[in-house]
């Protein structure tokens, strides 16, 4: 489970030129903190791992501690230890081959157990409610951003990026472009070779609706866990490596209005002990246990809304007619809908497409609540009604919580979920974000002055 003294060796004997060691912990938000260590230091972190500041699991957007019970400031902010995992350790591209990285689990200094509010033991014990199924999730997330200018605007906004090609900025997408591809071809080159280098498996590059937008897709995994690191992993890979090419890049859920938003989208499938898709039309019960899965995800969407939605831009997404999900509905081959079924020319691949996630949301906990959402389908039963044929974006279901202020209250008060994710948690979350969001309307916006004054 964590990295020992030969697999450390046996990287540093292959990469000489490594001066320093990036230990990497993802924290609530799904940014990527952590520290720096001189290579000669590394050899510390094995076994009991490397001290960390604990409560930095819990911090909002901007690092800032809201002392969510009790943890920060009241408890005197005591470090926990970051504890490398085992095949995680990487060379870092963009940094000439002088930098190694490795994810980080973070643990209590006493006994080294893991801390329970992070967020990969989070999922972790939403995994392991499987077992009493004996179905194992498999599962690929693919995530979208934009390629933007390095300079912001005037108010901070961001920039559409210029061709590499012609220098010319872009003004609108070209969605599947295998011209965009083409122009493009350095910088998505180098997010491939990144990927390949950090052993995180990305699979199809597209060109998407927005103008200078594209979405990686990652292969599926066996492990939900190793699934969701690699989305996060993939973050921070694709920024550092764009900047090296000129550019920017950002997951914002939607950084240009009107333009498309950036999603996360998890592809799930279960599969039994002897390794056979359950959801295949051609088993016993593959209709039926599909049909489970769908009906707790639409129990519980509402509850984890303030978790695929963590902040207030997340919300700009769901307008209708976007194909963003407004609506709890399913369907066959249906980018309008929530839970969409691919189609696939092998009933063996059937799987199950959550497209209501934010890009910029945290991949741990957006696939603990799928998992939850699913497993408690599975284990209560339900009916997730007919699947939708049509255009189901026309109009929001008024069920569901899409602001931010709804949303977290929907979290506050969730039945559901408390029973997967953990009771503690769900006040750490919500306290963690209600104070990000309190401060964040404590500043007036022009528009306030334009409108009001």
């Amino acid at each position: 489970m964590y990295l020992d003294a030969r697999e450390l060796s046996d990287f540093l004997s292959d990469h000489p030129t490594v001066e320093y060691i990036d230990a990497v912990v993802i924290d609530l938000c799904g940014n990527a903190i952590g520290k720096r260590l001189p290579v000669g230091h590394a050899a510390k972190m094995v076994g009991g791992g490397t001290p960390v500041c604990g409560a930095m699991q819990l911090v909002d957007v901007r690092g800032n501690t809201a002392d969510p019970m009790g943890h920060g400031f009241s408890d005197g902010d005591p470090d926990g230890m970051a504890r490398p995992l085992a095949g995680s350790l990487s060379i870092v591209p963009w940094s000439g081959g002088r930098h190694a990285q490795v994810l980080c689990e973070m643990t209590r200094s006493t006994d080294l157990a893991p801390f329970w509010y992070e967020p990969r033991q989070v999922l972790k014990k939403v995994v392991d409610r499987f077992a009493g199924t004996g179905l194992r999730p498999v599962l690929a997330l693919e995530l979208e951003f934009y390629l933007t200018d390095i300079e912001r605007g005037a108010g901070g906004e961001p920039i559409a990026c210029a061709s590499p090609l012609t220098g010319r900025r872009e003004r609108q997408g070209q969605v599947l472009s295998l011209a965009k591809l083409d122009e493009y071809e350095p910088v998505i080159s180098a997010i491939q070779a990144a990927c390949k280098a950090q052993n995180i498996p990305a699979s199809t590059v597209i060109s998407e609706y927005g103008p200078g937008q594209f979405e990686v897709n990652l292969e599926h995994q066996s492990d939900p866990l190793r699934a969701a690191d690699q989305a996060a992993l993939l973050r921070r890979l694709v920024q550092a490596t764009v900047r090296q090419q000129g550019y920017d890049a950002t997951f914002m859920s939607k950084p240009f209005p009107g333009l498309s938003g950036n999603g996360l989208h998890i592809h799930l499938s279960l599969v039994d002990a002897e390794g056979n898709n359950v959801f295949d039309p051609a088993s016993e019960a593959g209709e039926s246990l599909l049909g489970q899965a769908v009906s707790g995800l639409q129990a519980t969407l509402h509850e984890a809304m303030a978790i695929f939605a963590p902040n207030l831009n997340v919300y700009r997404r769901f307008r209708p007619d976007e194909f963003t999900p407004v609506t709890r509905d399913w369907g066959e081959n249906n980018r309008s809908v929530a839970f969409r079924l691919p189609p696939v020319t092998d009933g063996a691949a059937r799987r199950l497409e959550h497209r209501v996630a934010g890009a910029e949301a945290n991949p741990y906990l957006v696939t603990a609540a799928v998992l939850a959402g699913v497993h408690h389908g599975l284990t209560q039963g339900g009916d997730p009604g007919e699947k939708h044929s049509g255009n189901a974006g026309a109009e929001v279901d008024g069920t569901l919580p899409l602001t931010m202020w709804a949303a977290l209250e929907a979290f506050r008060t969730a039945t559901i979920l408390p029973d997967y994710l953990g009771a503690d948690y769900i006040e750490m979350y919500h306290a963690v974000k209600e104070a990000e969001f309190t401060e964040f309307m404590e500043e007036i916006s022009a528009r306030e002055y334009r409108w009001y004054l």
